[in-house]
């Protein structure tokens, strides 16, 4: 397994529209590994192939304390999203930045596992979000784009300042 770099905002990479995987093979199997081991060591829940410039709708999550809960989702696509949550969100490729944003409070969602099977899920709460922001990612979609233009300047000038100083 390897660590992946992850892109950062405003990297234009990250509004790349991801391809749906063709084939659940070792590759893709290998990809969603090397995605866990990059997440956890972040660390963070969630994780999108787009962040890590594979444009591929592949995502890893893992809401759980102890992370031993690893989720794969390939292909994945809302079935349904009902009630209205706000809450704080952060993002890898965000990194320190925490805004809140509205989002579903429960989704039904169907994808393929590892194994190439499809499956449905329904999740609540902290994975019904993370679910969504994932799914944000391989849209093209980064989750300070919920906030206005004005915050949305602040961040990118702050994250752009941030790398110049770190080179």
């Amino acid at each position: 397994m390897a660590l992946l770099p992850i892109l950062r905002y405003p990297d234009p990479r990250l509004h790349t529209k991801a391809a749906p995987v063709a084939q659940v093979d070792d590759s893709v199997r290998q990809l969603a590994a090397d995605m866990a081991e990059t997440m956890y060591a972040a660390p963070g829940i969630g994780l999108a192939a787009t962040q890590v410039d594979r444009h591929l709708r592949l995502i890893v999550i893992d809401v759980s304390e102890d992370k031993s809960q690893l989720l794969t989702l390939i292909n994945p696509s809302l079935l349904e999203k009902s009630g209205e949550c706000e809450g704080e969100e952060g993002c890898l490729s965000v990194p320190g930045i925490y805004e809140t944003v509205k989002r579903a409070s429960q989704v039904r969602v169907r994808a393929l596992g590892l194994d190439g099977q499809p499956f449905e899920l329904d999740a609540n709460d902290l994975l019904a979000v993370c679910i969504q922001h994932e799914m944000d990612h391989l849209e093209g979609k980064v989750f300070v784009e919920y906030l206005s233009r004005l915050k949305r300047e602040r961040i990118k000038s702050k994250l752009v300042k941030q790398a110049r100083e770190t080179f």
